[in-house]
């Protein structure tokens, strides 16, 4: 899989889709995604959750995108972050809270986002409820343009995960879906990048990959046929 040291990543002016996220301007804030909050989570598939946040991590490798990680007290019951983040986004950068449950309370944490200079914040944590919407009402009102990724996130219940998305909606903070930031950042199928763009949706999207099997053993048999 291409790396960040990718030289001619194409990341895209925004064009005529002034309103969709600009790649340029964007950093990624994986919050929390810890084993032992894992265990509590019910509004998703614990499995999905993982698997999108691991699609997040290599997009933002593909994409030349900053990463910072934090997680609230790892040596407790909590656990330790996930390690696929830090595996497949080994660009991102671990900031340690000192027992903060909201990560922009963490001088550290909003000084790293700052030193990116970037305006753009997409989230995802464990819990939605707390850890990515405190951070992200926080950063909003800060003058940050913010998105929650939904299902790289989870909550206790379906209830705590309603409830937390209409107060996004409040608030300003915007919600999307694994699938749908992967779509917008991909934008055109006319760059370098697209063989590796096209297993990521494989990921986001796992009936996808049926669809790239079969268009491909169509191909192949068609070559033969000629």
């Amino acid at each position: 899989m291409t790396g960040p040291s990718h030289s001619k990543s194409s990341v895209l002016a925004s064009g005529g889709g002034a309103t969709l996220i600009d790649p340029s301007d964007t950093v990624i804030l994986l919050l929390d995604h810890q084993s032992g909050l894992f265990q509590t989570v019910k509004d998703i598939p614990v499995a999905d959750l993982r698997r999108n946040v691991t699609m997040i991590a290599k997009l933002a490798t593909l994409l030349n995108i900053p990463v910072i990680t934090t997680a609230s007290e790892p040596s407790g019951s909590n656990g330790p972050l996930m390690p696929e983040i830090h595996q497949f986004a080994p660009h991102a950068v671990y900031v340690p809270r000192k027992g903060e449950v909201n990560a922009w309370d963490n001088d550290d944490f909003v000084g790293v986002v700052r030193s990116t200079g970037r305006k753009t914040l997409v989230m995802a944590g464990v819990w939605t409820s707390v850890c990515v919407m405190f951070p992200a009402l926080d950063a909003q009102a800060a003058g940050y343009d913010v998105y929650a990724v939904i299902d790289a996130s989870g909550d206790p219940s379906e209830m705590a995960s309603r409830v937390s998305l209409a107060r996004f909606v409040q608030g300003g903070v915007k919600p999307t879906s694994t699938n749908s930031l992967l779509s917008e950042l991909h934008r055109t199928w006319a760059r370098p990048e697209a063989a590796d763009l096209a297993q990521l949706y494989a990921l986001a999207a796992p009936n996808y990959a049926a669809v790239m099997e079969s268009y491909q053993r169509a191909q192949e048999a068609a070559l033969k046929a000629g």
